[in-house]
């Protein structure tokens, strides 16, 4: 022990560590700034054409396959979509997640209190009209369109249903200054455009 701490305090020992460190230090710095170059030069040479291979699955629309179990939006307090496009309120949703179809307030692919830009005042309703079929190709449009700047929000998307979860959730686009709504009822939006600037 005696030993060790005498050579501890000798300049020489200290000088070894000091630089021993200072050698690691540079190396993974180094290393950090070739996966940079080498991860920016990648991207410079991408085609500008070429299309991210999106896994999104588009659903058939009144498709004949049975479903037992649903997934649906799951936040709204008072009304769900489910993922066949049905709105319904909260006392009106199976044990298996679905919207029963039978209850008076379900309905499939409504639109109500959306605008013809594609953004809605209620995020259900913005999911379940983003679920309609004819939207598919505005949707392809989209993520082909927009796959540089949103591609890692939209690359752990599956299926049509997460694609319109995650595209009615308010975004970047419904906000100006960061702060401030672009039109404070319409703020869920599926469309292309982002939603008009009301004047304040």
């Amino acid at each position: 022990m005696m030993v060790l701490r005498r050579l501890l305090r000798k300049r020489w020992v200290l000088g070894v560590v000091f630089g021993l460190s200072l050698i690691y230090f540079l190396t993974s710095t180094l290393k950090q700034e070739e996966r940079t170059i080498r991860d920016r030069t990648l991207l410079e040479v991408r085609d500008p054409d070429h299309r991210i291979p999106w896994k999104v699955r588009f659903n058939l629309g009144n498709s004949s396959r049975q479903i037992t179990q649903c997934r649906n939006s799951i936040q709204g307090k008072a009304l769900l979509t489910d993922e066949l496009g049905y709105v319904c309120e909260r006392i009106d949703l199976l044990v298996n997640g679905c919207c029963n179809v039978n209850a008076p307030s379900s309905r499939q692919y409504i639109c109500k209190s959306c605008l013809a830009n594609g953004c809605c005042s209620v995020y259900e309703y913005c999911v379940s009209c983003c679920l309609q079929p004819d939207k598919q190709p505005l949707l392809e449009r989209f993520l082909n369109r927009a796959a540089e700047g949103f591609q890692n929000l939209f690359t752990g998307v599956e299926d049509h249903f997460e694609l319109c979860l995650a595209k009615c959730r308010t975004s970047s686009q419904s906000v100006q200054h960061e702060n401030t709504y672009r039109n404070p009822q319409a703020k869920y939006c599926y469309g292309e455009s982002p939603p008009e600037l009301l004047p304040v």
